[in-house]
Protein backbone atom coordinates (compact mmCIF):
# COMPACT_ATOMS: atom_id res chain seq x y z
CA UNK A 1 0.00 0.00 0.00
CA UNK A 2 2.67 2.24 0.76
CA UNK A 3 4.56 1.91 -2.82
CA UNK A 4 1.16 3.00 -4.15
CA UNK A 5 1.10 5.53 -2.58
CA UNK A 6 4.58 6.92 -3.33
CA UNK A 7 3.65 5.91 -7.33
CA UNK A 8 0.61 7.65 -6.66
CA UNK A 9 2.61 11.00 -5.79
CA UNK A 10 5.31 10.48 -8.17
CA UNK A 11 2.94 11.07 -10.97
CA UNK A 12 0.66 13.83 -8.75
CA UNK A 13 4.55 15.51 -8.87
CA UNK A 14 5.43 14.91 -12.02
CA UNK A 15 2.07 15.87 -13.83
CA UNK A 16 2.42 19.58 -11.70
CA UNK A 17 6.03 19.45 -13.12
CA UNK A 18 4.86 19.38 -16.90
CA UNK A 19 2.34 22.16 -16.20
CA UNK A 20 4.37 24.17 -14.74
CA UNK A 21 7.29 23.74 -17.68
CA UNK A 22 4.70 23.13 -20.03
CA UNK A 23 4.30 26.67 -20.88
CA UNK A 24 7.64 27.02 -21.00
CA UNK A 25 8.96 24.57 -23.50
CA UNK A 26 6.33 25.54 -25.85
CA UNK A 27 5.51 29.34 -26.64
CA UNK A 28 2.34 30.40 -27.15
CA UNK A 29 3.27 33.37 -29.65
CA UNK A 30 4.63 30.98 -32.71
CA UNK A 31 1.26 30.22 -33.27
CA UNK A 32 0.31 34.32 -33.49
CA UNK A 33 1.18 34.13 -37.04
CA UNK A 34 -0.36 31.20 -37.91
CA UNK A 35 -3.44 32.16 -36.17
CA UNK A 36 -3.61 35.39 -37.57
CA UNK A 37 -3.31 34.58 -41.34
CA UNK A 38 -5.72 31.57 -41.01
CA UNK A 39 -8.29 34.25 -39.30
CA UNK A 40 -7.58 36.52 -41.70
CA UNK A 41 -8.07 34.47 -44.74
CA UNK A 42 -11.12 32.96 -43.26
CA UNK A 43 -12.70 36.71 -42.96
CA UNK A 44 -11.40 38.16 -46.03
CA UNK A 45 -10.12 40.99 -43.98
CA UNK A 46 -6.68 42.03 -42.03
CA UNK A 47 -6.73 40.33 -38.47
CA UNK A 48 -4.33 41.15 -35.49
CA UNK A 49 -4.69 39.10 -32.74
CA UNK A 50 -2.12 40.37 -29.40
CA UNK A 51 0.09 38.99 -27.07
CA UNK A 52 -0.89 34.71 -26.36
CA UNK A 53 -0.74 32.78 -23.36
CA UNK A 54 -1.17 29.37 -22.46
CA UNK A 55 -3.84 28.37 -19.43
CA UNK A 56 -3.17 24.86 -19.11
CA UNK A 57 -5.77 23.87 -16.71
CA UNK A 58 -8.05 25.48 -18.26
CA UNK A 59 -7.09 24.34 -21.94
CA UNK A 60 -6.84 27.13 -23.68
CA UNK A 61 -4.72 29.81 -24.89
CA UNK A 62 -6.03 33.55 -24.12
CA UNK A 63 -4.51 36.74 -26.75
CA UNK A 64 -4.85 40.63 -24.79
CA UNK A 65 -7.04 41.84 -28.40
CA UNK A 66 -8.33 41.03 -31.63
CA UNK A 67 -8.94 43.28 -34.21
CA UNK A 68 -10.55 42.93 -36.98
CA UNK A 69 -10.46 46.01 -40.06
CA UNK A 70 -13.37 47.20 -41.52
CA UNK A 71 -14.51 47.28 -45.13
CA UNK A 72 -12.64 49.48 -47.08
CA UNK A 73 -15.26 50.63 -48.87
CA UNK A 74 -16.97 51.85 -45.86
CA UNK A 75 -14.05 52.85 -43.70
CA UNK A 76 -9.91 52.38 -42.64
CA UNK A 77 -11.13 51.79 -39.09
CA UNK A 78 -11.38 48.61 -36.87
CA UNK A 79 -14.88 46.62 -37.46
CA UNK A 80 -14.29 44.44 -34.17
CA UNK A 81 -11.96 45.28 -31.46
CA UNK A 82 -12.35 43.24 -28.61
CA UNK A 83 -10.42 43.46 -24.97
CA UNK A 84 -9.41 39.95 -24.95
CA UNK A 85 -9.72 36.40 -26.69
CA UNK A 86 -10.09 32.76 -25.56
CA UNK A 87 -9.19 29.94 -27.23
CA UNK A 88 -10.29 26.86 -26.56
CA UNK A 89 -7.73 23.56 -27.70
CA UNK A 90 -7.03 20.46 -27.39
CA UNK A 91 -4.12 19.97 -25.86
CA UNK A 92 -2.91 16.64 -27.10
CA UNK A 93 -2.39 17.47 -30.60
CA UNK A 94 -0.75 20.86 -29.24
CA UNK A 95 1.56 19.04 -26.77
CA UNK A 96 2.73 16.17 -28.96
CA UNK A 97 2.47 17.67 -32.53
CA UNK A 98 2.59 21.46 -31.59
CA UNK A 99 -0.87 21.75 -33.80
CA UNK A 100 -3.45 24.17 -32.88
CA UNK A 101 -6.73 22.62 -32.81
CA UNK A 102 -9.36 25.33 -31.73
CA UNK A 103 -12.47 23.78 -30.13
CA UNK A 104 -14.09 26.89 -28.72
CA UNK A 105 -13.70 30.71 -29.16
CA UNK A 106 -14.93 33.52 -26.27
CA UNK A 107 -14.74 36.90 -27.50
CA UNK A 108 -14.63 39.31 -24.02
CA UNK A 109 -15.96 42.94 -24.26
CA UNK A 110 -16.12 42.96 -27.85
CA UNK A 111 -17.24 46.64 -29.53
CA UNK A 112 -18.62 45.84 -33.46
CA UNK A 113 -19.81 48.76 -35.50
CA UNK A 114 -22.50 47.47 -37.95
CA UNK A 115 -23.03 50.39 -40.44
CA UNK A 116 -25.33 49.89 -43.65
CA UNK A 117 -24.84 51.79 -47.09
CA UNK A 118 -27.69 53.86 -49.14
CA UNK A 119 -27.62 51.22 -51.55
CA UNK A 120 -28.59 49.18 -48.76
CA UNK A 121 -24.94 46.66 -48.29
CA UNK A 122 -23.56 45.89 -44.79
CA UNK A 123 -20.31 46.48 -43.73
CA UNK A 124 -20.31 42.67 -42.42
CA UNK A 125 -21.52 41.61 -45.89
CA UNK A 126 -17.71 41.18 -47.70
CA UNK A 127 -17.32 39.01 -44.65
CA UNK A 128 -15.07 35.76 -46.05
CA UNK A 129 -16.12 37.24 -49.30
CA UNK A 130 -14.25 38.68 -52.53
CA UNK A 131 -15.05 41.99 -51.87
CA UNK A 132 -13.02 42.57 -48.53
CA UNK A 133 -9.35 43.35 -47.89
CA UNK A 134 -6.95 40.62 -49.08
CA UNK A 135 -5.79 38.32 -46.12
CA UNK A 136 -2.80 38.73 -44.81
CA UNK A 137 0.02 35.56 -45.31
CA UNK A 138 2.35 34.68 -41.99
CA UNK A 139 3.86 32.09 -40.56
CA UNK A 140 4.85 28.98 -40.97
CA UNK A 141 2.86 26.80 -43.90
CA UNK A 142 3.31 23.63 -41.94
CA UNK A 143 1.43 24.75 -39.17
CA UNK A 144 -2.28 23.74 -39.36
CA UNK A 145 -5.35 25.13 -37.76
CA UNK A 146 -8.84 23.43 -37.17
CA UNK A 147 -11.26 25.83 -37.89
CA UNK A 148 -14.17 23.60 -36.59
CA UNK A 149 -15.26 25.15 -33.94
CA UNK A 150 -17.84 23.79 -31.19
CA UNK A 151 -18.35 27.17 -29.28
CA UNK A 152 -18.54 30.69 -29.93
CA UNK A 153 -19.08 33.31 -26.90
CA UNK A 154 -19.46 36.71 -26.96
CA UNK A 155 -19.33 38.48 -23.34
CA UNK A 156 -20.79 41.46 -22.71
CA UNK A 157 -20.25 42.94 -26.20
CA UNK A 158 -21.09 46.25 -27.70
CA UNK A 159 -22.60 46.53 -31.35
CA UNK A 160 -23.68 49.85 -32.55
CA UNK A 161 -26.00 50.15 -35.91
CA UNK A 162 -25.47 53.23 -38.28
CA UNK A 163 -25.97 54.47 -41.47
CA UNK A 164 -23.01 55.71 -43.91
CA UNK A 165 -22.96 59.36 -44.01
CA UNK A 166 -26.39 59.58 -41.67
CA UNK A 167 -27.53 62.00 -39.75
CA UNK A 168 -29.58 60.30 -36.98
CA UNK A 169 -27.93 58.60 -34.74
CA UNK A 170 -26.43 55.01 -34.19
CA UNK A 171 -28.70 52.23 -32.02
CA UNK A 172 -26.46 50.38 -30.02
CA UNK A 173 -26.93 47.21 -27.81
CA UNK A 174 -25.04 46.78 -24.78
CA UNK A 175 -24.18 43.96 -22.42
CA UNK A 176 -24.51 41.55 -25.72
CA UNK A 177 -24.15 38.01 -24.45
CA UNK A 178 -24.21 35.61 -27.46
CA UNK A 179 -23.73 31.83 -27.57
CA UNK A 180 -23.25 29.62 -31.14
CA UNK A 181 -22.65 26.12 -30.74
CA UNK A 182 -21.21 23.65 -33.44
CA UNK A 183 -20.62 26.71 -35.49
CA UNK A 184 -19.71 25.98 -39.29
CA UNK A 185 -19.89 28.19 -42.27
CA UNK A 186 -21.26 25.30 -44.39
CA UNK A 187 -23.87 24.41 -41.75
CA UNK A 188 -27.04 25.45 -40.04
CA UNK A 189 -26.50 26.28 -36.43
CA UNK A 190 -28.44 27.21 -33.31
CA UNK A 191 -27.60 30.35 -31.63
CA UNK A 192 -28.99 32.66 -28.89
CA UNK A 193 -28.57 36.57 -27.91
CA UNK A 194 -29.51 38.91 -25.09
CA UNK A 195 -28.47 42.36 -24.90
CA UNK A 196 -29.62 45.63 -23.70
CA UNK A 197 -30.86 48.06 -25.49
CA UNK A 198 -29.21 51.72 -24.91
CA UNK A 199 -32.13 53.88 -23.64
CA UNK A 200 -34.14 51.11 -21.87
CA UNK A 201 -35.10 47.87 -22.69
CA UNK A 202 -34.25 44.08 -23.33
CA UNK A 203 -34.37 41.70 -26.26
CA UNK A 204 -33.44 38.35 -26.58
CA UNK A 205 -33.05 36.15 -29.48
CA UNK A 206 -33.02 32.37 -30.33
CA UNK A 207 -32.73 30.26 -33.05
CA UNK A 208 -30.91 28.63 -35.88
CA UNK A 209 -28.58 30.13 -38.74
CA UNK A 210 -27.03 28.88 -41.78
CA UNK A 211 -25.22 28.19 -44.43
CA UNK A 212 -23.41 31.33 -44.15
CA UNK A 213 -23.72 32.99 -48.00
CA UNK A 214 -20.09 33.34 -48.76
CA UNK A 215 -20.68 35.93 -51.40
CA UNK A 216 -22.83 38.05 -49.01
CA UNK A 217 -23.02 37.31 -44.84
CA UNK A 218 -25.72 39.79 -44.39
CA UNK A 219 -27.70 37.56 -47.05
CA UNK A 220 -27.53 34.26 -45.12
CA UNK A 221 -30.81 32.04 -44.06
CA UNK A 222 -32.41 32.73 -40.27
CA UNK A 223 -34.97 31.87 -38.54
CA UNK A 224 -35.56 33.59 -35.11
CA UNK A 225 -37.61 33.66 -32.30
CA UNK A 226 -37.54 37.42 -30.89
CA UNK A 227 -38.68 39.15 -27.62
CA UNK A 228 -38.38 42.49 -26.73
CA UNK A 229 -39.51 44.50 -23.68
CA UNK A 230 -39.66 47.53 -22.17
CA UNK A 231 -37.96 49.32 -25.27
CA UNK A 232 -38.40 53.39 -24.46
CA UNK A 233 -38.74 54.96 -27.76
CA UNK A 234 -37.90 58.20 -26.76
CA UNK A 235 -35.03 57.43 -24.60
CA UNK A 236 -33.73 55.54 -27.20
CA UNK A 237 -33.94 58.33 -29.89
CA UNK A 238 -36.60 56.77 -32.22
CA UNK A 239 -39.02 59.45 -33.85
CA UNK A 240 -38.30 61.95 -31.01
CA UNK A 241 -38.48 64.42 -33.83
CA UNK A 242 -41.98 63.05 -34.93
CA UNK A 243 -42.86 63.47 -30.61
CA UNK A 244 -43.29 59.54 -30.35
CA UNK A 245 -43.10 57.82 -27.17
CA UNK A 246 -44.11 54.77 -25.07
CA UNK A 247 -42.72 51.51 -23.99
CA UNK A 248 -42.71 48.49 -26.47
CA UNK A 249 -42.72 44.81 -25.91
CA UNK A 250 -43.07 42.26 -28.55
CA UNK A 251 -43.00 38.38 -29.24
CA UNK A 252 -42.48 37.23 -32.61
CA UNK A 253 -41.06 34.94 -35.13
CA UNK A 254 -38.50 36.19 -38.29
CA UNK A 255 -36.82 34.35 -40.76
CA UNK A 256 -34.97 35.28 -43.45
CA UNK A 257 -34.16 33.81 -46.82
CA UNK A 258 -31.25 36.08 -47.05
CA UNK A 259 -33.08 38.39 -49.00
CA UNK A 260 -35.90 38.97 -47.92
CA UNK A 261 -37.08 39.04 -43.96
CA UNK A 262 -40.70 37.81 -42.92
CA UNK A 263 -41.80 38.98 -39.76
CA UNK A 264 -45.23 38.23 -37.41
CA UNK A 265 -45.93 38.41 -33.75
CA UNK A 266 -47.48 41.20 -31.43
CA UNK A 267 -46.38 44.39 -30.25
CA UNK A 268 -47.75 45.95 -27.36
CA UNK A 269 -47.42 49.77 -26.44
CA UNK A 270 -47.71 51.26 -22.91
CA UNK A 271 -47.50 55.53 -22.25
CA UNK A 272 -47.70 55.61 -25.99
CA UNK A 273 -47.58 59.15 -27.22
CA UNK A 274 -47.84 59.82 -31.13
CA UNK A 275 -47.44 63.60 -31.32
CA UNK A 276 -45.12 66.78 -29.87
CA UNK A 277 -48.14 68.23 -28.12
CA UNK A 278 -49.75 64.57 -26.75
CA UNK A 279 -49.63 63.34 -23.38
CA UNK A 280 -49.02 59.38 -23.15
CA UNK A 281 -52.27 57.49 -23.73
CA UNK A 282 -54.01 56.21 -20.77
CA UNK A 283 -54.84 52.36 -22.31
CA UNK A 284 -51.94 50.36 -23.59
CA UNK A 285 -52.22 49.06 -27.56
CA UNK A 286 -51.67 45.93 -29.01
CA UNK A 287 -50.97 45.21 -32.53
CA UNK A 288 -50.82 42.12 -34.88
CA UNK A 289 -48.97 42.66 -37.45
CA UNK A 290 -47.42 40.64 -40.41
CA UNK A 291 -44.81 41.79 -42.60
CA UNK A 292 -42.44 41.06 -45.31
CA UNK A 293 -39.17 43.17 -45.40
CA UNK A 294 -36.95 43.72 -48.76
CA UNK A 295 -33.51 43.42 -46.69
CA UNK A 296 -31.71 45.94 -49.78
CA UNK A 297 -34.05 48.24 -49.75
CA UNK A 298 -35.33 48.58 -46.68
CA UNK A 299 -38.91 48.78 -47.78
CA UNK A 300 -41.85 46.18 -47.30
CA UNK A 301 -45.18 45.50 -47.03
CA UNK A 302 -47.56 45.45 -43.41
CA UNK A 303 -49.62 42.74 -44.94
CA UNK A 304 -52.08 42.55 -42.17
CA UNK A 305 -51.98 44.54 -39.06
CA UNK A 306 -55.25 44.42 -36.67
CA UNK A 307 -54.52 47.39 -33.92
CA UNK A 308 -56.51 46.51 -30.52
CA UNK A 309 -57.77 49.31 -28.10
CA UNK A 310 -59.24 47.53 -25.55
CA UNK A 311 -62.67 45.89 -26.97
CA UNK A 312 -61.83 48.53 -30.06
CA UNK A 313 -60.33 47.00 -33.59
CA UNK A 314 -58.81 49.01 -35.85
CA UNK A 315 -57.19 47.30 -39.27
CA UNK A 316 -53.72 48.88 -40.80
CA UNK A 317 -52.20 48.19 -43.92
CA UNK A 318 -50.02 49.45 -46.30
CA UNK A 319 -46.13 49.82 -47.40
CA UNK A 320 -43.12 51.65 -46.17
CA UNK A 321 -39.81 52.84 -47.67
CA UNK A 322 -37.01 54.56 -46.97
CA UNK A 323 -36.75 58.20 -46.47
CA UNK A 324 -33.71 59.74 -45.38
CA UNK A 325 -32.44 58.62 -42.08
CA UNK A 326 -36.16 57.86 -41.31
CA UNK A 327 -39.03 55.79 -43.13
CA UNK A 328 -41.54 56.75 -45.39
CA UNK A 329 -45.06 54.94 -45.38
CA UNK A 330 -48.53 54.76 -46.82
CA UNK A 331 -50.87 53.49 -44.97
CA UNK A 332 -55.05 52.67 -44.86
CA UNK A 333 -56.33 53.16 -41.38
CA UNK A 334 -60.21 51.13 -40.78
CA UNK A 335 -61.78 51.29 -37.88
CA UNK A 336 -66.05 50.86 -38.32
CA UNK A 337 -68.00 51.01 -34.51
CA UNK A 338 -65.38 50.80 -32.22
CA UNK A 339 -66.64 51.52 -28.81
CA UNK A 340 -65.75 54.93 -27.46
CA UNK A 341 -64.47 54.34 -24.11
CA UNK A 342 -61.29 52.88 -25.15
CA UNK A 343 -60.89 55.07 -27.86
CA UNK A 344 -61.20 58.51 -26.10
CA UNK A 345 -58.31 57.11 -23.57
CA UNK A 346 -56.59 57.80 -26.73
CA UNK A 347 -57.07 60.89 -27.77
CA UNK A 348 -54.60 62.48 -25.59
CA UNK A 349 -52.34 60.06 -27.73
CA UNK A 350 -52.69 62.03 -30.89
CA UNK A 351 -52.59 65.49 -28.91
CA UNK A 352 -56.47 65.94 -29.69
CA UNK A 353 -57.74 68.32 -26.39
CA UNK A 354 -61.31 68.28 -25.53
CA UNK A 355 -62.94 71.24 -23.31
CA UNK A 356 -61.78 71.54 -19.62
CA UNK A 357 -63.90 68.75 -17.71
CA UNK A 358 -65.55 67.67 -20.46
CA UNK A 359 -65.03 63.32 -21.70
CA UNK A 360 -66.83 61.33 -24.79
CA UNK A 361 -68.89 59.08 -23.06
CA UNK A 362 -71.01 56.10 -24.80
CA UNK A 363 -71.57 55.26 -28.60
CA UNK A 364 -69.57 54.54 -31.11
CA UNK A 365 -66.50 55.73 -33.44
CA UNK A 366 -65.34 54.98 -36.77
CA UNK A 367 -62.50 56.32 -39.21
CA UNK A 368 -60.94 55.67 -42.04
CA UNK A 369 -57.86 57.47 -43.02
CA UNK A 370 -54.49 57.43 -44.82
CA UNK A 371 -50.89 57.94 -43.59
CA UNK A 372 -48.65 59.01 -45.91
CA UNK A 373 -45.00 60.71 -45.71
CA UNK A 374 -42.16 60.16 -43.18
CA UNK A 375 -42.85 59.73 -39.99
CA UNK A 376 -41.34 63.00 -39.08
CA UNK A 377 -43.77 64.79 -40.37
CA UNK A 378 -46.48 62.08 -41.21
CA UNK A 379 -49.70 63.51 -42.87
CA UNK A 380 -53.19 61.51 -41.88
CA UNK A 381 -56.33 62.44 -43.74
CA UNK A 382 -59.68 60.54 -44.15
CA UNK A 383 -62.86 60.54 -42.80
CA UNK A 384 -64.14 60.42 -39.16
CA UNK A 385 -67.69 59.53 -37.01
CA UNK A 386 -68.83 59.66 -34.00
CA UNK A 387 -72.62 58.43 -33.23
CA UNK A 388 -75.11 57.99 -30.01
CA UNK A 389 -72.06 59.78 -27.54
CA UNK A 390 -72.11 62.12 -25.06
CA UNK A 391 -69.50 65.64 -24.54
CA UNK A 392 -69.94 64.73 -20.96
CA UNK A 393 -69.19 68.39 -18.80
CA UNK A 394 -69.85 70.41 -21.45
CA UNK A 395 -73.45 72.68 -22.39
CA UNK A 396 -72.59 73.30 -26.20
CA UNK A 397 -76.59 75.14 -25.41
CA UNK A 398 -75.16 77.24 -23.20
CA UNK A 399 -72.44 77.97 -24.90
CA UNK A 400 -74.58 79.08 -28.06
CA UNK A 401 -76.92 81.14 -26.39
CA UNK A 402 -74.22 83.50 -25.64
CA UNK A 403 -74.89 84.56 -29.41
CA UNK A 404 -77.72 86.80 -29.33
CA UNK A 405 -80.33 85.12 -32.05
CA UNK A 406 -79.52 82.09 -30.12
CA UNK A 407 -80.25 83.01 -26.78
CA UNK A 408 -82.60 80.70 -24.39
CA UNK A 409 -81.20 77.86 -25.81
CA UNK A 410 -79.91 75.11 -23.17
CA UNK A 411 -79.18 71.36 -23.39
CA UNK A 412 -77.89 70.62 -19.45
CA UNK A 413 -74.53 69.91 -18.47
CA UNK A 414 -73.83 67.51 -21.33
CA UNK A 415 -74.16 67.43 -24.81
CA UNK A 416 -75.61 64.55 -26.66
CA UNK A 417 -74.42 64.03 -30.13
CA UNK A 418 -76.88 61.85 -32.31
CA UNK A 419 -74.02 61.69 -35.25
CA UNK A 420 -71.28 63.82 -36.33
CA UNK A 421 -69.07 63.37 -39.54
CA UNK A 422 -65.98 65.01 -40.62
CA UNK A 423 -63.26 64.87 -42.94
CA UNK A 424 -59.91 66.08 -41.44
CA UNK A 425 -56.53 66.18 -42.82
CA UNK A 426 -54.00 66.28 -39.39
CA UNK A 427 -50.08 67.12 -40.37
CA UNK A 428 -46.96 68.62 -38.34
CA UNK A 429 -48.75 72.42 -39.01
CA UNK A 430 -51.84 71.51 -38.22
CA UNK A 431 -55.12 69.76 -38.22
CA UNK A 432 -57.80 70.66 -40.53
CA UNK A 433 -61.53 69.93 -40.39
CA UNK A 434 -64.47 70.30 -43.42
CA UNK A 435 -67.56 68.58 -44.03
CA UNK A 436 -68.88 69.02 -40.28
CA UNK A 437 -72.06 67.93 -39.51
CA UNK A 438 -73.26 67.60 -35.98
CA UNK A 439 -76.93 66.43 -34.99
CA UNK A 440 -77.20 67.06 -31.77
CA UNK A 441 -81.01 65.49 -30.58
CA UNK A 442 -82.03 69.25 -28.03
CA UNK A 443 -80.92 71.70 -30.63
CA UNK A 444 -80.12 70.43 -34.09
CA UNK A 445 -77.85 70.23 -36.72
CA UNK A 446 -74.42 72.12 -36.97
CA UNK A 447 -72.23 72.62 -40.22
CA UNK A 448 -69.39 74.31 -40.82
CA UNK A 449 -65.83 73.37 -41.12
CA UNK A 450 -62.12 74.84 -39.43
CA UNK A 451 -58.57 74.49 -38.46
CA UNK A 452 -56.87 73.75 -35.27
CA UNK A 453 -53.19 74.91 -34.87
CA UNK A 454 -50.25 72.94 -33.52
CA UNK A 455 -50.90 74.90 -30.21
CA UNK A 456 -54.76 74.18 -30.19
CA UNK A 457 -56.10 77.15 -31.39
CA UNK A 458 -59.43 76.86 -32.73
CA UNK A 459 -60.64 79.47 -36.33
CA UNK A 460 -64.02 77.76 -37.11
CA UNK A 461 -67.21 79.12 -39.11
CA UNK A 462 -69.89 77.33 -38.02
CA UNK A 463 -73.74 77.29 -38.75
CA UNK A 464 -76.19 76.54 -36.41
CA UNK A 465 -79.54 75.31 -38.41
CA UNK A 466 -82.30 74.55 -34.97
CA UNK A 467 -85.01 72.80 -34.77
CA UNK A 468 -87.29 75.87 -34.04
CA UNK A 469 -86.89 76.73 -37.41
CA UNK A 470 -85.59 79.86 -39.35
CA UNK A 471 -82.58 79.97 -42.01
CA UNK A 472 -79.67 79.37 -39.68
CA UNK A 473 -77.35 81.17 -37.72
CA UNK A 474 -73.52 81.84 -38.33
CA UNK A 475 -71.46 81.53 -35.73
CA UNK A 476 -67.30 81.30 -35.11
CA UNK A 477 -65.60 79.30 -32.51
CA UNK A 478 -62.41 80.98 -31.64
CA UNK A 479 -59.95 80.21 -28.19
CA UNK A 480 -58.80 76.94 -27.69
CA UNK A 481 -59.57 73.20 -27.61
CA UNK A 482 -59.16 73.51 -23.76
CA UNK A 483 -61.55 76.63 -23.74
CA UNK A 484 -63.60 77.04 -26.79
CA UNK A 485 -65.18 80.55 -27.52
CA UNK A 486 -68.84 81.23 -29.61
CA UNK A 487 -68.72 84.44 -31.22
CA UNK A 488 -71.30 85.56 -33.89
CA UNK A 489 -69.56 85.49 -36.93
CA UNK A 490 -69.62 89.26 -37.97
CA UNK A 491 -69.14 88.87 -41.60
CA UNK A 492 -71.82 86.12 -42.50
CA UNK A 493 -74.43 88.27 -41.31
CA UNK A 494 -73.46 91.60 -42.88
CA UNK A 495 -73.39 89.47 -46.07
CA UNK A 496 -76.93 87.75 -45.49
CA UNK A 497 -78.05 90.95 -44.60
CA UNK A 498 -76.93 93.22 -47.86
CA UNK A 499 -79.26 90.24 -49.79
CA UNK A 500 -77.73 86.92 -49.45
CA UNK A 501 -80.89 86.22 -47.26
CA UNK A 502 -83.12 83.15 -48.53
CA UNK A 503 -86.36 82.18 -47.14
CA UNK A 504 -86.80 80.38 -44.38
CA UNK A 505 -86.41 77.06 -44.22
CA UNK A 506 -88.79 74.83 -42.87
CA UNK A 507 -87.77 73.73 -39.52
CA UNK A 508 -86.31 69.99 -39.38
CA UNK A 509 -87.54 67.56 -36.85
CA UNK A 510 -86.02 66.53 -33.38
CA UNK A 511 -85.29 62.71 -33.62
CA UNK A 512 -87.68 60.69 -31.39
CA UNK A 513 -85.99 59.29 -28.31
Amino acid sequence: MKRVALCIGATVILLLLAAISLPLLINPNRFRPVLESQLSKALARPVKVGDLKLALFSRGLTADDLSVADDPAFSNATFLHTKSLTLGVALWPLIRSRQLHVTELTLDQPQIDLVQSAAGNWNFSSLGGKSAAPAQRAGPPSAGLDLSVNLVKIAAGRFSFDRQNGNARARVLENVNVEIRDFSTNSVFPFNLSAKLAGGGDIQLNGRVGPINPADAAQTPAKVLVKLSGFDLAASGVGTSAGLAGLLSMNGIAASNGKTLFLNGRLKAEQWKLSKNGSPAREPVEFDFELVDDMLKNSGVLRSGQIHIGNASVTLTGTYVPDGDSAGVNMDLAGPEMPMPQLAAMLPAFGIVLPTGSSLQGGTASAKLSLAGPLEALVVAGSLGLSNTRLAGFDLGSKLSRIEKLAGIRTGPDTEIRTFTATVRLAPDGASVQDVLCVAPALGELHGAGTVSPSHVLDFKMRARLYTGGAGVAFAIEGTAANPVFRPDVKATVGQALGLRRPPRPPIHAPSH
